[in-house]
This record gives C-alpha cells, structure tokens and sequence, in this order.
C-alpha cells in the first residue's frame, strides 16, 4: 500500500496597509495639511483631504498646488509629518491584535503602503506595533512588488487599490470598509472577503488557515 506524504504549506505570511487600515492617519494628516497650508499660504480643504486617504501624496497635492510645484511641496509636507501626524494618529480596533494573530501562528506579517517608508515606520514605532517588515511608497498595482518578494499569500486593505495590489500578487484580498471606499466598493472592486474591522481578522485567520491546511 502506497502512502502519501502530506504536502507542506509554504510559511505564512500576511500583508497590511497602513493608512485607514493599521492607523487611523485622519486625525494627524488633517493637522500636518493644515501646517502645510500655513506654511505655503494656499488653501487647502483638510476635511476633504482626510476623505480619500490612500493613493500617494503626490496626487492629493496635485489637487492644490500647481504641477511643476508638487514633488517640492511632497518634501516640505514630509518633512513637516513627523512634528504634526505620529502622536496624533491612533492605531485601529483590532491593529495590534491582527498582527499578532499572524505572528502567532508561526508566520510573517508585513506593512506595505504608499506612505513614504521613514515616516510609515515611525508610525509603527510609536504606537508599538511590530511587522516583520515594512515597505512604503508603493500604491495599487505596485503593492504587489513587495507582497511577491515577502511571499504574502494575502493582503489587507481599506481601498479599491488594496484589492488591486493583491490580486496582481495573485494574493487573498481581505477588505475593511474603515476607510473611503464602503463595503459595496470594495465587493465590486474583488474583495474575497469583507470584515467589518481589523478586530474580526483574527478568527477569519484560524479559518482561513484551517481551509487552507485542509487543502494541502
């Protein structure tokens, strides 16, 4: 009688956006635009501003300043992040605690957003959340660059860009509508899965790992 060896599952690992989902960057953003209008004497619309967090500063500024003065504006206003944005900014419900369900699991988790890497890190650090990795200034399509590098077999996010970023990782698009985009959007945009916040993530985890194994 022949018998057949188990196939292993390759290690874990799970990435995470930052902005809308590990913090909520609403609070420290709308300060440090409200410095940066200050600073330039041009308006800025700092309520709207927090409304469509995620794609890179870039294409927010864009909406304010004109072209040829955007990318010196991007490092005034990054300069300026670190006095006005980390010790305003929260972590979620359930940030910490989804980080750690992976890493107690035996896996990695990784941060991969669009938010300019020294000051993603920062954010993290002073409110002692702790991935294995952190990797900023990708957005989108983009994302998936690093979630193929890390081996991420799923990514979470808060935006229809989120979703995009996983699925070009041919990675599992976990969704929370705790940032622009509703429940709706991030259905229509792919999402495999839609939670209502990070506190539900780790007992979807303990599924999915349990689907997983079954499969393997």
């Amino acid at each position: 009688m022949t018998h057949m060896t188990p196939r292993p599952l390759t290690p874990l690992t799970v990435g995470f956006d930052l902005d809308m989902t590990l913090i909520d960057s609403r609070p420290g953003i709308h300060a440090c635009y409200q410095a940066l209008s200050a600073r330039t004497g041009t308006y800025i619309d700092c309520d709207l501003v927090v409304t469509r967090l995620g794609p890179p500063l870039e294409e927010e500024l864009v909406n304010w300043f004109p072209p040829e003065d955007v990318a010196a504006t991007a490092d005034v206003y990054r300069e300026m992040y670190p006095t006005y944005a980390i010790k305003a900014t929260p972590a979620m419900p359930g940030a910490r605690e989804a980080i750690a369900a992976v890493q107690a699991a035996g896996g990695r988790a990784v941060v991969v957003t669009a938010k300019w890497e020294p000051n993603a890190k920062l954010h993290l650090q002073h409110l002692r959340i702790e991935p294995d990795a952190v990797i900023g200034n990708l957005w989108a399509e983009r994302k998936a660059e690093a979630l193929r590098e890390h081996g991420a077999s799923v990514y979470v996010g808060d935006h229809t860009g989120d979703v995009r970023g996983a699925h070009t990782a041919d990675a599992y698009a976990v969704a929370v509508p705790t940032g622009p985009c509703d429940a709706a959007e991030l259905r229509a945009a792919g999402a495999d899965v839609v939670l209502a916040d990070l506190t539900e993530f780790p007992a979807w985890l303990t599924d999915y790992r349990g689907t997983r194994a079954a499969r393997a």
